[in-house]
């Protein structure tokens, strides 16, 4: 859908976007295939060409971009333990490419997020280690995704992790050592498993943790039909949340196929005035939960072109926001992002 772009100017980060050749793994899973499979197939190919074309024909003033893990590119040849560190040096030379200024002014990957095992214990140390030395000026942090629901069906294959993950001894353990070296978290579950977030923030308030998708709302498979009698729990629990000073959150995530909003997909189409109106609620709420200092818009780049392409999504965020100061804008938009992630530099 093409749309005129609104406040063309703001400044943007996008911090949290992946890319990925997923082809090898797609082909595991048989026919029918499951919603999350028929959301992936059209994007199953999505590396630096892909969003960069995203980004740079957008209309969107996107200066800069943080890459998020999703167990791309591992290499196997450094062994089970090392072998996310082939992410990292991927997309390294991904950053490299866009900072030669050959392919447009957007600094894509500025930032990188990686992944390590936590449950290792103090092992993930070294882990952590290599990872810093893969990216030196770009690792900021890891991500150790925890999403996991009772019924299968609510994710599909093959991201489920264990139940209550994020509450694990060994887990911790593991945690603790981002601590020592001063890193970010990125933390991924769905709705029931908020509070789990909100133990492990309470349990390290000097750790910087930031929950990716508004918490995931669910509205599919067993969920279906269950947004409105569900949003009370799920505000509570983001509010709750709110009081850990240490976690901000990503406003976005909100087009994935678990939410529904919209049930429609893939690219379903819909315009940035049908989509404020279902986003609203989630993205409010967030907001009042945190404050307009610990939230930032992200565009969760390709899972969320399941509902909106590229330019409606983050006009769909500005129609929320348009009423927003000035100053709060910056924030939201580039402004926290930068300061989490450590990329003061591309606002500079």
């Amino acid at each position: 859908m093409s749309e005129a772009i609104l406040e063309a100017d703001l400044p943007i980060i996008d911090p949290h976007h992946h890319l990925w050749d997923l082809r090898p793994m797609l082909s595991m899973f048989p026919e029918p295939h499951h919603r999350f499979i028929e959301t992936l197939l059209p994007v199953a190919h999505y590396t630096f060409d892909q969003f960069n074309a995203e980004v740079t024909t957008s209309g969107h003033n996107v200066i800069g971009t943080v890459f998020m893990e999703c167990g791309a590119f591992y290499n196997g040849a450094y062994g089970e333990g090392l072998k996310p560190v082939g992410e990292v040096e991927f997309v390294n030379g991904v950053a490299a490419q866009s900072a030669s200024g050959l392919y447009g002014e957007t600094r894509l990957c500025a930032g990188i997020v990686g992944h390590a095992d936590l449950t290792q214990g103090s092992a993930a140390g070294e882990v952590l280690d290599a990872l810093k030395a893969a990216a030196p000026s770009r690792f900021k942090g890891i991500r150790h995704q925890g999403a996991w629901d009772a019924d299968p069906e609510v994710l599909g294959p093959p991201f489920h992790a264990p139940p209550e993950l994020y509450r694990d001894a060994a887990f911790r353990k593991g945690f603790a050592e981002l601590g020592k070296r001063g890193l970010t978290f990125d933390a991924w579950v769905l709705e029931p498993q908020i509070d789990d977030v909100i133990d492990l923030a309470r349990a390290f308030p000097d750790t910087p943790i930031c929950l990716d998708h508004c918490g995931t709302p669910l509205g599919n498979a067993s969920y279906s039909g269950k947004l409105e009698e569900r949003f009370p729990i799920w505000r509570e629990a983001i509010l709750e949340l709110g009081k850990c000073e240490n976690v901000m959150v990503k406003l976005g995530g909100l087009a994935m196929h678990n939410c529904d909003l919209p049930p429609e997909g893939p690219a379903a189409g819909w315009s940035s005035e049908k989509l404020a109106p279902l986003w609203k609620p989630y993205i409010e709420t967030c907001i009042e939960a945190l404050g307009t200092d610990r939230a930032m818009f992200e565009s969760n780049y390709p899972v969320d072109r399941w509902g909106a392409s590229y330019p409606v999504l983050w006009n769909t965020f500005k129609r929320i926001t348009a009423q927003s100061s000035k100053d709060e804008k910056a924030a939201l938009y580039a402004g926290n992002a930068s300061r989490f992630y450590g990329l003061e530099d591309l606002l500079a």
